[in-house]
């Protein structure tokens, strides 16, 4: 009887450690109740661009690889106990596969870091990049854009109970806490905040939640994942202190891709899809969509 007891405790044991494995530290949490439901993208399959050499390519394949982040919550996120993506980015990659003839199914997403995009791009290792991918004049030495699909801004991320921080002119003394090496952290030090730094802004996250900080700082759109992440605990000041043009990354030279992707993004806008998929992943902030920005001439 004593040995029956102890099997069935130890079961017991695994069990409940199979069930804590299942989840992933750091995966967004579930919708709430009666959220916005993400839009369907209609896949053209007639589309062709074979003047394109990387649509070509990735016909020839049967496949479209794109690039994007994974650790960014309703924005560019993997779920590795799904293997799925999800996330405002996520969403705009897609819509723009669709009008490419490229099924979701169809898609082989890859993680590509920050400081690898241009080369990534430039290899041929991604036919386009979707990732909170500023567009500016030294990038385009390198790859070419289409967009801006989203404009960000440097903001503040605190504590839902916080009322102490109102906008940038409100941080002199407070302790904000963004990524090392990040651009954020000196416009902060010269408005007089005291500034800590971490490897990932979830580790920002974390020691805001427990108040050892008193904000955090980055582009609008990552501190909105993070507050859709945790309803009720945190908000995004929402008084934004620089421009972050987001575009979608590219081939240099393939001016004919260029124009396709600036095409489909343009169509997803004017139909809806774009503030139907903001209102599904970062509007769960609580945060309104900024305006459409209007698309550059290529």
């Amino acid at each position: 009887m004593r040995t029956r007891r102890t099997i069935a405790a130890a079961m017991s044991v695994l069990a409940l450690t199979a069930v804590a494995a299942c989840g992933k530290s750091g995966s967004p949490s579930a919708a709430p109740a009666g959220a916005p439901q993400l839009p369907t993208y209609q896949v053209n399959t007639a589309f062709k661009l074979d003047a394109s050499p990387t649509w070509a390519k990735a016909k020839k394949a049967g496949h479209l690889t794109i690039g994007a982040k994974a650790d960014q919550p309703y924005l560019g996120f993997e779920d590795l106990t799904t293997n799925t993506r999800n996330g405002f980015d996520i969403e705009i990659a897609k819509m723009v596969a669709a009008d490419l003839g490229f099924t979701p199914d169809q898609i082989t997403w890859k993680t590509i870091v920050s400081a690898n995009r241009e080369t990534a791009i430039a290899n041929g290792q991604i036919d386009y990049y979707v990732g909170t991918y500023t567009i500016n004049d030294n990038r385009k030495k390198q790859v070419a854009f289409a967009g801006p699909y989203y404009v960000a801004g440097q903001d503040l991320l605190v504590l839902k109970s916080n009322t102490d921080i109102t906008g940038k002119e409100s941080v002199k003394g407070k302790t904000v806490c963004s990524v090392a090496g990040s651009t954020s952290i000196g416009r902060i030090n010269d408005l007089g905040g005291k500034t800590v730094t971490y490897d990932t802004y979830a580790q920002c996250v974390d020691k805001l939640l427990t108040s050892e900080v008193d904000a955090v700082t980055t582009d609008d759109t990552i501190l909105k994942g993070f507050a859709a992440k945790n309803p009720g605990k945190l908000k995004v000041i929402g008084q934004p202190f620089s421009q972050e043009p987001y575009g979608i990354g590219l081939a240099k030279g393939d001016a004919t891709l260029q124009d396709a992707i600036s095409k489909a993004l343009k169509a997803h806008e004017d139909n809806g899809d774009w503030k139907k998929a903001y209102d599904a992943t970062l509007g769960l902030s609580g945060s309104a969509a900024a305006p459409i920005p209007a698309l550059a001439t290529n």
